[in-house]
């Protein structure tokens, strides 16, 4: 008997009918026990012989090459499925969480050596076993038997500890181009391990400007103007309308100080209570905000709303240094970084005594302007898709793409509510789509000037009278969102007298128009 080995072949070939079963009769003329057969899309053919001896196999590869259609034949080390095999082998066991693989009945088909080390058992132990025996605390049966079998996340017990277990439907396609359920995949996560990946998700990037988007000009100017402010120690005033990312922003400013490693402490003005007791802290009570932001930074959110008293505390604070709980004589020196926010005209509230004028510039020693989305355009699609990618994560399931019809939509919208808002609408549409595909009609915006126009084709009137109806409809629109007569200026390119002078006309102020 001759020497026998092992053998694998790649057959390059053409798409001709009936190629394969040419190259098994030959197989069969040898009498040769195939183990595999694959047929990629590539047009080659893989063959798998357990065993064949070294004569008949000189013989077999020029009868092979000789058949209509072949372009080549070699031997190659391993099959498409064995290499997939055993990169997917390759990879569960080197993760460090516990994996299983289990069929349609919740027996286990495959385990990872994390599974090993923690039960302390060998693989043949395992395998053929129900799931349950190991993972208490989920019915697996009744899940693979459901109608829609979707991924779970699901707190389960594994070697008599609390696990968060991931359990993901394994399926395969099958010939009407739907899928069958093949099993599921368990990936556990113990709470030491959780606790390791959210310290690591927290701890400050070396760049903690990474996550604002900044295509367009405008934003690319406040990042560079953002970053260096975050190297000193002043008071930085954002102003800006709302959902524009200042609160975004001034996180990113902490995270590159030399205080990123204490707190960022938030102070929302406009939703106060006890207003002197939040900042200051109550004798043998709770510490303020102030005390609390101690070596770090203090976030004031929307300083406008700020009540006067508390206006008042706050300079002498700064004037003098020091501050003390209510009701408490000790003094404590102050180190604390402030960053204050707000979408109101100061400089208004100032002149109408709602605001005072040595807070003002005592904020105002940096400032910077966070500009609306419409006027940073290139930032809208990039904006759109990273939401989109982080809400599909969040879901789990695989972000859809976008359309044509959709990032036209979304780019010609004119996005009063900012980056808030076109972070909202693309959580909804993902929320509810079906599909992997987003489209216009999955976008729901409210009508928004810089969409259409509700001026009709024939009108009756002249062209002033048709110009000042619809100037009127603008700016009614308009006035919620730059409530501020500088603001609105600002943003249709007109004088601060000019509009006034609009608005007054229309009779269009925060009595007649719900802000």
């Amino acid at each position: 008997m001759g020497f026998l080995q092992l053998m694998r072949l790649e057959i390059i070939c053409q798409d001709r009918l009936g190629i394969a079963q040419d190259v098994l009769d030959i197989l069969v003329n040898y009498e040769i026990d195939l183990r595999g057969i694959e047929i990629d899309i590539a047009g080659k053919i893989f063959l798998n012989f357990p065993n064949i001896e070294f004569a008949d196999f000189q013989h077999l590869m020029p009868e092979i090459r000789r058949l209509k259609g072949i372009d080549d034949v070699k031997t190659t080390p391993f099959m498409p499925i064995e290499r997939e095999q055993n990169q997917l082998r390759a990879l569960l066991q080197t993760l460090p969480d516990p994996i299983f693989s289990v069929d349609t009945r919740g027996r286990i088909l495959l385990v990872n050596d994390a599974v090993l080390i923690s039960t302390e058992r060998q693989a043949n132990a395992l395998l053929g076993r129900d799931i349950g025996d190991f993972v208490r605390g989920f019915n697996y049966l009744k899940w693979l038997d459901s109608k829609d079998v979707s991924s779970k996340t699901q707190k389960v017990s594994f070697i008599e500890q609390d696990f968060l277990a991931d359990i993901l439907p394994v399926k395969v396609p099958d010939a009407d181009g739907g899928s069958i359920l093949a099993g599921a995949l368990l990936m556990l996560k113990s709470e030491f391990r959780l606790g390791q990946q959210l310290t690591v998700f927290h701890q400050v990037s070396k760049d903690s400007f990474a996550s604002i988007q900044a295509n367009s000009t405008a934003m690319k100017r406040v990042i560079k103007e953002a970053t260096r402010m975050s190297e000193l120690d002043e008071p930085i005033l954002m102003y800006g309308d709302t959902g524009t990312g200042k609160g975004m922003l001034a996180k990113a400013c902490h995270d590159a100080s030399r205080r990123a490693s204490n707190e960022f402490v938030v102070f929302n003005c406009s939703t106060l209570t006890d207003a002197l007791g939040e900042l200051l802290g109550h004798q043998g009570g709770r510490a303020g905000a102030l005390e609390q932001a101690q070596g770090g930074t203090l976030f004031l959110d929307e300083i406008a709303d700020m009540p006067l008293q508390l206006q008042a505390a706050l300079i002498q604070v700064l004037q003098s240094g020091v501050f003390q709980r209510v009701n408490s004589e000790e003094l404590i020196n102050l180190d604390v970084r402030i960053i204050c926010t707000t979408q109101k005209d100061l400089v208004r509230l100032i002149e109408e005594g709602k605001f005072r004028e040595e807070l003002y510039y005592r904020m105002n020693v940096l400032n910077l302007h966070v500009p609306p989305l419409i006027d940073r355009k290139s930032d809208i699609i990039p904006l759109a898709d990273r939401f989109l990618k982080q809400h599909s994560v969040k879901l789990g399931r695989r972000p859809p793409k976008m359309s044509k019809s959709c990032v036209e939509y979304l780019q010609n919208y004119s996005w009063p509510g900012n980056v808030r808002q076109l972070d909202n609408v693309i959580y909804r549409a993902v929320s509810l789509l079906d599909g992997n595909e987003m489209s216009k009609d999955h976008i729901q915006l409210p009508r928004s000037a810089g969409i259409e126009s509700d001026t009709p084709e024939e009108f009756e009137g002249t062209l002033e009278e048709e110009v000042k109806r619809y100037e009127k409809s603008l700016l009614k629109r308009l006035y919620p969102f730059y409530p501020s007569t500088r603001q609105l200026a600002k943003k249709l390119g007109l004088s601060h007298t000019a509009i006034a002078n609009k608005l007054r006309e229309y009779g269009i102020n925060k009595k007649t128009v719900k802000l």
